[in-house]
């Protein structure tokens, strides 16, 4: 295993706070004692760390999730001489990990290493995607789903009720708000903050009634606009500004995604049928 550590930095909301993530491959690498302002989320990808901790030994294994407290002292290294050890990790505000319950403070975790296959390979996937993600609104949607899922999970806080009362009146003041700003949506804290919920709260409002996330909802409706451009005979590069898209790579991810095919192909179809038609 070669030795490798990449630090990238994902942010939550076009102005939000940023999220520090970590992907490391040490075949002998200790880490000196140290301590992090954030909650350290590290998903174990192969072979085994042993991390001093809280006055013991605690050991990871692949798919193991192990939870570190801000301030609370620790070290790590290879469980072996022989196995390296292989890990993600994210660097979390506590505040990220309340959002969706009823505790006045911090997550509590007794256990720092945590069992939970679904969970840890949804913060691989996120791990792998947030930084590269060219939409801050699905990052925004994404992160906060799971930080509040692995506390209600695993910390002692008592979770927030699920039921959202007016779910139904919040999710269509959100989508109309999001169809308006097309292309400079507001970020989730602005919405639910101006609505008096937390994210999660707005989150699950959301989903509850219309099915998808809000930025899933956005994209979709952002590809029905495309569409109107693409068979008045606009080019793909120009739509994707218009109707909000990052670039024309994130339209065609969309695109096909939605409808199945890339919006160039859509655009000459549709104007191959009106030639015929006409």
């Amino acid at each position: 295993m070669a030795e490798h550590a990449r630090w990238t930095r994902a942010r939550l909301g076009r102005c939000g706070p940023p999220l520090d993530l970590l992907t490391a491959n040490f075949e002998r690498h200790t880490y000196a004692p140290h301590t992090h302002a954030e909650f350290s989320i590290g998903i174990c990808v192969g072979g085994s760390e042993v991390i001093d901790y809280r006055g013991g030994h605690i050991r990871t294994g692949p798919g193991s999730i192990v939870v570190l407290a801000p301030g609370e002292m620790h070290t790590g290294g290879p469980a072996t001489q022989t196995d390296g050890y292989a890990y993600r990790a994210m660097y979390a505000d506590p505040s990220l990990l309340a959002d969706g319950t009823l505790l006045a403070g911090t997550p509590h975790f007794r256990d720092p290493v945590l069992d939970d296959p679904e969970l840890a390979a949804a913060f691989r996937h996120a791990h792998t995607t947030l930084s590269t993600c060219p939409d801050p609104l699905e990052v925004e949607s994404r992160l906060p789903w799971l930080l509040t899922a692995l506390s209600r999970r695993h910390s002692t806080a008592r979770q927030a009720p699920d039921r959202i009362p007016g779910a139904g009146g919040v999710a269509l003041l959100v989508r109309d708000r999001l169809a308006d700003e097309l292309t400079a949506p507001p970020s989730l804290a602005d919405l639910a903050a101006d609505l008096g919920l937390s994210r999660y709260q707005l989150l699950r409002a959301f989903r509850t009634t219309m099915g998808v996330p809000p930025y899933a909802w956005l994209a979709q409706y952002r590809v029905s606009r495309a569409r109107g451009l693409l068979e008045a005979g606009l080019r793909p590069a120009e739509v994707a500004t218009l109707v909000g898209f990052a670039d024309q790579a994130h339209l065609t991810r969309w695109f096909r995604r939605v409808l199945g095919v890339t919006p160039a192909a859509y655009r000459n179809s549709v104007q191959d049928a009106a030639h015929l038609l006409g």
